[in-house]
């Protein structure tokens, strides 16, 4: 009977090496997971005594070929996290391929060197050829993803580190796979949601200076070989046209100025809570921005928590990920409480962003001790309350931006005719009386 040399990581996290007899390498993984273990490697003891001496024959030194593949010190001169990001729906493909592919009791190891090789994006291939040598230097693999901070965020590797010491990686992979997919198809809803009105206000600005730079002067020279007195609102219009005519440049450089000030002021804090809490008011879009931020916030803390991260931490990395000021500190309150030993539920209520409906479920959950469930419940339910919200806001978006262009234009429109309406009524005026004389 063969054998076989494992690399696995016990109930703690910790390395355990060894070796066993059995038929092929599927029952060699089964008897490691039957030990209670989770296997990283396995390899045929014969072929791997064979590889070493060949190593060893080409005048490789022993003590290297250890230090590289020891479980001792791991030099990795790569900058961790250098060389750009990977899309959220590359990484969640990778996330859904891996627990599969673990799952089927392959190797954590081999599975990475399997995505490596047929995966496209050239800075997730270079991290995943980090990450599998990082796990043969002796590191654990959520150790191995915190190196690369920009790509995998805090909630990935704590769900991990998890799993790894829970014994179930395969089952936490599933869950983070579940969690982004969700993420991203509401992100892809709101996004399209959104966009209608984007593209509609674009094109009102764009209509508005098409009209003021070279439709309104044209009336103006009408108007001057007319010699009429001009309404108010058509002087107006004329020295607006005259004033961004002149000055373009500044016009639009006043825009992009406007724009930068703006993003400014959403990074500091003041401006960041105070941009979160007209969005969560603001009609009616706030319906949608409530639901989505209620919905990541039971969803996270749920899926952390069922997969055996602590609450503490858990409420720590919820606050990260939050998305919106308002929520993140009403999870500061939240870990607050939680750290003194009382109940959720309180804060909850108390930050006036949760409804009663989610502050009573999460009461209920937290007296039978079956909180995780009831907070993933909740966000199901919200996920599909915010379909609803964008359906509603998109029919409600469309009559109001189609009336914002017509209101635009017409009002230019509207301005250039005002003295041609003027200058006819005064001609009907005149008539009745020449035909009197």
């Amino acid at each position: 009977m063969p054998k076989y040399n494992y690399v696995a990581l016990d109930a703690r996290g910790n390395e355990t090496k060894g070796s066993i007899e059995v038929g092929s390498q599927n029952e060699a993984i089964g008897r490691v997971k039957e030990m209670g273990l989770f296997p990283t490697k396995i390899t045929e003891g014969d072929k791997e005594d064979k590889s070493a001496g060949k190593k060893a024959a080409k005048g490789k030194p022993a003590n290297k070929a250890k230090g590289k593949k020891g479980g001792g010190m791991n030099i990795n001169l790569a900058i961790p996290g250098f060389g750009g990001k990977v899309k959220p729906k590359v990484l969640t493909t990778f996330t859904r391929q891996l627990a599969t592919l673990v799952d089927a009791g392959l190797p954590l190891l081999r599975g990475l060197r399997v995505l490596e090789k047929q995966e496209r994006s050239p800075v997730l291939k270079r991290i995943l050829s980090e990450l599998a040598t990082a796990i043969e230097g002796g590191s654990t693999f959520s150790e191995a993803l915190a190196q690369h901070p920009k790509v995998f965020n805090r909630l990935f590797v704590n769900m991990v580190k998890a799993g790894e010491l829970g014994g179930v990686l395969e089952v936490v992979l599933k869950r983070l796979a579940e969690f982004s997919e969700k993420a991203q198809k509401i992100k892809g809803k709101v996004k399209a949601a959104m966009f209608y009105p984007v593209a509609v206000l674009v094109v009102a600005v764009g209509i508005m200076i098409l009209l003021m730079t070279f439709v309104v002067p044209k009336f103006k020279d009408v108007f001057a070989g007319m010699g009429i007195t001009l309404p108010g609102f058509t002087v107006f219009v004329l020295r607006s046209s005259e004033i961004i005519k002149g000055n373009i440049l500044a016009v639009l450089g006043g825009m992009v100025v406007a724009y930068i000030l703006f993003t400014l002021f959403l990074k500091t804090k003041f401006g960041r809570l105070a941009w979160d809490k007209f969005v969560l008011i603001c009609p009616p879009m706030g319906q949608v921005v409530s639901k989505v931020a209620i919905s990541r916030f039971c969803r996270t803390l749920g899926t952390l928590v069922t997969s055996g991260v602590p609450i503490l931490q858990a409420l720590t990395i919820v606050k990260e990920t939050a998305g919106n000021m308002v929520i993140s500190n009403a999870v500061v309150k939240i870990h607050e409480s939680v750290k003194e030993g009382e109940t959720i539920t309180a804060p909850l209520e108390s930050s006036r962003v949760f409804p009663p409906m989610v502050v009573s479920m999460v009461d209920v959950g937290e007296q039978t001790g079956a909180l995780p469930e009831m907070l993933l419940k909740i966000a199901d339910n919200y996920d599909e309350e915010v379909d609803n919200a964008v359906s509603a806001m998109t029919s409600l978006l469309e009559p109001i931006m189609i009336v914002f262009l017509a209101v635009i234009v017409g009002s230019i429109v509207i301005a250039m005719f005002l003295p041609l309406i003027a200058m006819i009524g005064g001609m009907t005026d005149d008539g009745p009386k020449g035909g009197k004389e």
